[in-house]
């Protein structure tokens, strides 16, 4: 598969569960995270090119803001089984129109957690 990546994905240290917001279900943990998109590992698969409201819980208070939930429309890009979790998928998530509020979030998201090395 062609890498088509603009941006280097960072692997996320604290445990921050995603939701199904539309459909009141957890989708699963997030793996990485950038602008452009997430990595979320869950117990099931959905479908390519299927619209997700994505419902993100930050762990604790986020550097400079009190944001605890944010939601982002995504677009499902890839489901893959997970080849270290036989009963998981690694689902890629490509954001949607993404708010500068959201944007801002992500960035002091990613500063505060994530490890210090790329992917």
């Amino acid at each position: 598969m062609e890498e088509r990546r603009r941006e280097s994905r960072k692997k996320l240290m604290a445990f921050t569960p995603a939701y199904d917001s539309e459909r009141g279900r957890l989708l699963g943990y997030l793996d990485n995270l950038t602008l452009q998109g997430a990595m979320v590992i869950s117990q099931r698969p959905l479908d390519i090119d299927q619209m997700e409201m994505l419902a993100i819980e930050f762990p604790g208070d986020l550097f400079g803001t009190a944001v605890t939930r944010m939601k982002i429309q995504a677009r499902v890009a890839r489901c893959t089984p997970d080849e270290e979790s036989p009963d998981a998928f690694k689902i890629g998530l490509e954001f949607v129109n993404l708010a500068p509020e959201n944007d801002k979030i992500i960035r002091a998201l990613l500063e505060r957690y994530h490890f210090r090395h790329q992917i």
